[in-house]
């Protein structure tokens, strides 16, 4: 018959709390200030001005990345804008043409953020077209280690 089992002996279960214990900080010591973390900002709101401005820049032919950059904003933020004034937005996406431009480009040992920047897409995009054709992609490593940037 097993009378105190587990805590029949408590001296390595007090150590442990003892070892716990010095490991917290002094409870009469001053607390330490809050960590200085930046405040989220507000989003930036364009004036009447500037969205009549990025408009006529989509309509030009900015895209939304551009457009984004120079406004300072999020590429779904210029497409919210647009879709509100009812702007009719382009088609996405490459063409075929462009899509053969990709591997091309790619093939090069263009990376996909280049291939991206030169067609004014997302470098996912290019990397999800690529995938799409079936060509093998390098790793990111491999493209900048090896291959030379044209």
């Amino acid at each position: 018959m097993d009378l105190g089992g587990a805590y029949y002996n408590p001296k390595p279960q007090v150590e442990a709390l003892e070892v716990l214990r010095r490991k917290l900080p002094d409870p009469t010591a001053p607390a330490p200030p809050p960590a200085d973390r930046p405040k989220p900002g507000r989003a930036r709101q364009l004036g009447t001005d500037q969205v009549q401005e990025l408009i006529a820049g989509y309509k030009s032919g900015e895209t939304v990345y551009q457009l984004g950059s120079r406004f300072g904003i999020e590429r779904r933020t210029v497409s919210e804008i647009l879709h509100r004034h009812e702007v009719p937005m382009r088609r996405r996406g490459l063409s075929p043409e462009q899509i053969d431009d990709v591997i091309h480009l790619y093939n090069l040992g263009w990376s996909l953020a280049r291939v991206g920047q030169h067609l004014g897409v997302d470098p996912t995009t290019v990397l999800a077209k690529l995938r799409q054709r079936g060509i093998p992609t390098r790793d990111a490593d491999h493209q900048r280690l090896s291959l030379p940037e044209l």
